[in-house]
């Protein structure tokens, strides 16, 4: 780690590179996992799924000292109308990346084929509140948003805890160029997504945000008005988030 800035909300660390990044959000994540279950019998975890979490959740893999089997995980989005085994599914990517490699309680999939959407929504929604989050381990996308809430659908106050959304552009172009799809047009355009405040409702927030194509995002986050133009800023509004960049994410600072 090169920097530590200590902010009112969130708390940026900023390292060197992308393993030094994920690996110290892990340690982090385990570390507060461990501390919480000394007076509470589970945990429960809401993680994203992209490829700018591969280093940390590789990390959670290896940790050796993490009860994971009090832990019951859930995901934050995922795409509706993909094929149930598609790769690009975030289930399929959680699943092959951490799920299926520690003994969890429980795993909790959102299920985008499901043949009614709005009781899928009900369902998880349900769930959310029988299982109250105690972690996010999110990031931010290019246009700011933290989990499928991009700019035009972000809700600070939405009432719902999880919801069906229409993608916009820069969010899609994202996926070309994170390479999960090959061309703009096999990214579907409508998601499930849990909104603002089912994540913000977690006592602790670990945001892992690297590369380059994230430094405006990043900017926008700490240093733009906290409104629903910037999602990600509602980080701001969040006692217990810790930002973790690397220096190509940081390199607006």
């Amino acid at each position: 780690m090169f920097n530590t800035e200590k902010r009112n909300n969130p708390e940026v660390r900023v390292f060197e590179d992308r393993q030094l990044m994920g690996k110290n959000a892990a340690s982090a994540v385990s570390a507060k996992i461990t501390e919480l279950l000394r007076t509470q019998d589970e945990v429960n975890i809401i993680f994203a799924a992209a490829p700018s979490q591969n280093e940390v959740l590789e990390a959670l893999c290896l940790s050796k000292h993490t009860d994971w089997t009090r832990i019951n995980a859930f995901h934050m989005d995922e795409y509706i109308g993909l094929k149930e085994e598609a790769p690009q599914a975030f289930g399929n990517f959680l699943k092959t990346r951490l799920f299926s490699k520690l003994p969890f309680k429980s795993v909790n999939y959102l299920n985008g084929t499901a043949e009614n959407i709005e009781k899928e929504c009900d369902r998880y929604s349900r769930l959310l509140n029988e299982f109250p989050a105690d972690i996010v381990c999110m990031g931010i996308g290019e246009n700011g948003h933290i989990a499928f809430n991009d700019p035009p659908v972000a809700n600070f106050r939405d009432k719902l805890a999880v919801k069906v959304v229409e993608l916009d552009a820069v969010c899609r172009q994202q996926q070309v160029n994170d390479g999960c799809f090959d061309a703009l047009e096999k990214v579907p355009i409508r998601a499930l997504t849990l909104t603002i405040p089912a994540l913000m409702k977690a006592h602790f927030i670990y945001c892992v945000v690297p590369g380059t194509s994230k430094a405006r995002a990043v900017y926008n986050t700490l240093h733009q008005n906290v409104n629903e133009k910037y999602p990600s800023s509602i980080l701001r509004n969040h006692p217990g988030s810790i930002l973790f960049l690397d220096e190509l994410s940081a390199s607006l600072l």
